[in-house]
């Protein structure tokens, strides 16, 4: 589907009748349904393949190129005489006023896309159905079998009130309503746990996640206990394509080898973040990863160059004083600990760099380090002070840190500020750079020796 938007302000009643005129302002087209899942997943960085039925029209076109440039290759089905389905929402204030849908039945395109997914399966390992009931998974339940034959997990977003079609499926995700529909009214969780294990076993379902709104999820996974989690949500602004939200992180969670119940809480956090936004959106992993963060879940410790970055610039959007240090760290003692929780408190968020295995033997000699590169990042990510924790090769951080450019660069030992990898760039940029005593009585040299006698 096709999601165009209309924006502007309303101050007055149309003299033809009762309704708002709407001053348009700014105009929008987003990918909608199923490409809005696409979209979803290749934002959290899947290898993401669309298929689905369009029209021959420019809408089709505007959709396609949409979604090239977001890292979604298009498999689409186009039918002549059939019109891409668009759905326009003129938005005045943050409020939706009215809803405008260009659709007709699918009635062709069924067996060139039964066809394309089943030369798909082979190359994937999980296949996600969306089902907006318009006519485009007619044969589901053929499409099921061949990717469960192919070895693919099957995540399903149903919909109507015959969930019987979506029998072996891997994963169902309805909502709440979409699940009482099926299963009857539920006035208490645990009769909606109890309903949901019956589905998981009558329909011959790996499990079924129920989307509760302000309630969170339910999870029933065959072998393992119930799991209810609580929302995530602190602003609601729009719904729309919520769902597709859920359904992508279930399924890119999923594919990366993650735990199904470690899969359903991301998405929950995924789904909380999603309906802050105006509109059909996504998010990325940087996202997830500084919302983690902030709840103390995770989202943070070692990262790579590539991803620091972005999580960078999102941290300085939200005015954010970036601080940096770097250092060997190969025997952390408390000396260690002391210098980061003072480095700190010199901002909000604390990167540190870390020397690879071999800039530390070209630095110290053979013997070092003690510690390879891997130990030496997670103990300092467990650290409560440092925020994310990033590797280099070369001998000193010079380059990284004229990437990064912190607001404070910080430096422990006797230095002068302009001796310090990298200070003329902080300085350059308009940042500062801290140095810091080191705390007398320890040191990693002093440990190691301690240690060979």
């Amino acid at each position: 589907m096709l999601d165009r938007y209309l924006f502007g302000g309303t101050s007055r009643i149309s003299p033809e009748a009762p309704v708002p005129i709407v001053h348009v302002r700014e105009e929008d087209a987003r990918p909608g349904g199923a490409a809005n899942v696409a979209v979803n997943l290749a934002s959290l960085g899947a290898n993401t393949r669309l298929l689905g039925i369009v029209g021959e029209d420019d809408d089709a076109s505007v959709l396609e190129s949409l979604l090239t440039p977001k890292g979604v290759a298009c498999q689409l089905v186009r039918v002549k005489g059939q019109p891409t389905i668009t759905k326009t929402r003129v938005q005045s204030r943050g409020q939706q006023l009215i809803r405008l849908d260009r659709e007709e039945q699918l009635l062709a395109g069924g067996d060139a896309l039964l066809e394309a997914l089943g030369a798909s399966a082979g190359e994937t390992s999980v296949i996600v159905l969306s089902d907006y009931g318009k006519g485009a998974l007619r044969d589901v339940q053929k499409m099921i079998r061949n990717g469960r034959a192919a070895g693919c997990a099957v995540l399903i977003d149903p919909k109507g009130a015959d969930f019987e079609k979506y029998r072996g499926a891997t994963l169902l995700t309805p909502n709440q309503g979409e699940f009482e529909t099926v299963a009857g009214s539920c006035d208490t969780d645990q009769q909606l746990i109890d309903r949901a294990v019956t589905m998981v076993e009558s329909l011959e379902l790996d499990a079924l996640l129920v989307t509760r709104s302000e309630k969170g999820m339910l999870l029933i996974e065959r072998g393992c206990e119930p799991l209810l989690l609580s929302t995530q949500a602190r602003e609601v602004f729009d719904v729309t394509g919520a769902g597709d939200t859920v359904i992508a992180t279930l399924a890119a969670s999923l594919a990366s080898g993650a735990p199904l119940s470690d899969a359903a809480r991301l998405a929950n956090l995924a789904a909380g973040l999603v309906v802050r936004k105006i509109g059909v959106a996504s998010v990325t992993r940087s996202e997830l990863q500084v919302a983690l963060h902030q709840r103390g879940q995770g989202g943070r410790g070692m990262v790579q160059e590539t991803d620091l970055l972005p999580l960078v610039a999102e941290a300085r959007a939200r005015n954010e004083r970036i601080v940096m240090t770097n250092g060997c760290f190969d025997v952390l003692h408390a000396g260690h600990v002391a210098y980061l929780e003072e480095a700190k408190a010199l901002g909000d968020r604390l990167i540190v760099a870390v020397n690879d295995d071999d800039s530390v033997r070209r630095l110290k000699g053979e013997s070092r380090p003690i510690n390879t590169l891997i130990d030496r990042m997670a103990v300092l990510s467990g650290l409560a002070a440092v925020d994310w924790v990033v590797p280099f090769s070369e001998d000193t951080p010079a380059r990284l840190i004229s990437q990064v450019l912190p607001q404070v660069l910080v430096k422990g030992g006797d230095y002068k500020p302009d001796e310090i990898a990298g200070a003329r760039d902080v300085l350059a940029a308009g940042g500062e750079v801290r140095v810091l005593a080191f705390h007398e009585g320890h040191s990693s040299s002093r440990i190691i020796e301690r240690m060979k006698h």
